[in-house]
Parts: C-alpha cells; sequence; structure tokens
C-alpha cells in the first residue's frame, strides 16, 4: 500500500468513526468501536486494541476491547512498547519489536507495533492504543498521524 492510500484509509476511517461515535460517551463501546473499524480496515493490522490505565493502579494497565490473538493482561508502566507509551505519554513506532528494550512478546508472530496514548477531555491519559503487525516495518509517520488524530476526535470528548 502507498502513501496515498494510507492517508486516504485512515481519513476514510476518522470519519466513520467520527459519525458512528457521536454522542457516545461510554468508553467501552467506543474502543470497540475503534478496534472493529480499524482492524477490518487495513489489512497489515494484526493486533488491534486497548490497554487501559487500571483505576486502582494508575501505574499498569489492563488489556481493554481488542481484536486479534491473546493480549497481555497486564503491562507495567514503563515496561515494552505499551508501557514506555504510557510512561511518556508519546506515541512509540517500533520497526522490529524484537530489539526494542523490554519487549513484551505477547505473541511471538508480532513483529512491528505502534502504540498511541489516549488521552481523555480533561487530559488524563485513560489508555494506550496498540497494533502490532507480522510484518516488519509496518508503521510510519502516517499511522502515527492517522492513529492519535482518530484518538483525539473520539476520545477527548468522551
Amino acid at each position: 500500500m502507498d502513501a496515498a492510500q494510507k492517508q486516504a484509509l485512515y481519513l476514510e476511517a476518522q470519519k466513520e468513526l467520527i459519525s458512528i461515535t457521536d454522542g457516545e460517551r461510554n468508553q467501552t463501546a467506543l474502543m470497540a468501536t475503534v478496534c472493529c473499524i480499524l482492524a477490518q480496515k487495513f489489512d497489515y493490522y494484526f493486533w488491534t486494541g486497548f490497554y487501559l490505565v487500571d483505576p486502582e493502579k494508575k501505574n499498569e494497565l489492563v488489556v481493554g476491547p481488542y481484536q486479534g490473538t491473546l493480549g497481555c493482561l497486564r503491562i507495567p508502566f514503563g515496561r515494552g512498547v505499551c508501557g514506555t507509551a504510557a510512561a511518556t505519554r508519546e506515541t512509540q513506532i517500533v520497526q522490529d519489536v524484537h530489539e526494542f528494550p523490554g519487549h513484551i512478546a505477547c505473541d511471538s508472530r508480532s513483529n512491528s507495533e505502534i502504540v498511541v496514548p489516549v488521552i481523555d477531555g480533561n487530559g488524563d491519559l485513560i489508555a494506550v492504543f496498540d497494533v502490532d503487525s507480522v510484518a516488519y516495518g509496518s508503521f510510519d509517520l502516517i499511522d502515527r498521524d492517522g492513529l492519535e488524530t482518530i484518538m483525539r476526535h473520539v476520545f477527548a470528548r468522551a
């Protein structure tokens, strides 16, 4: 898929998600819908889902709505790609997860990954959105920009 096709798919997904989720405030419903739309739209997505900030353990993520193979149940902040994104509040793009220090292998078939922090309307980190691919180097700045835009539009108003 070339860059123009990828950008067009993200724009299409953004429009669909804004339309579908308009007025919905339940975070579980929003997360499940985001996973469904994005997993179906992008064929290079192998695992697509959310890890939520545990309300009891503020420095730990717990698996939330997702599509794909079994996900890790819990991830501490600062550990692996998801924990790093949560701790830094910065999107992580990893071309080869096997070279990422402290990578957590929930499924050994995963070879590249992008993780986007999800911030609510109050500025609080509520989750991270994680996408894995079986191919190396699947994710780039187009994915980052597309996913960050979607997360902002869907969750900043929830």
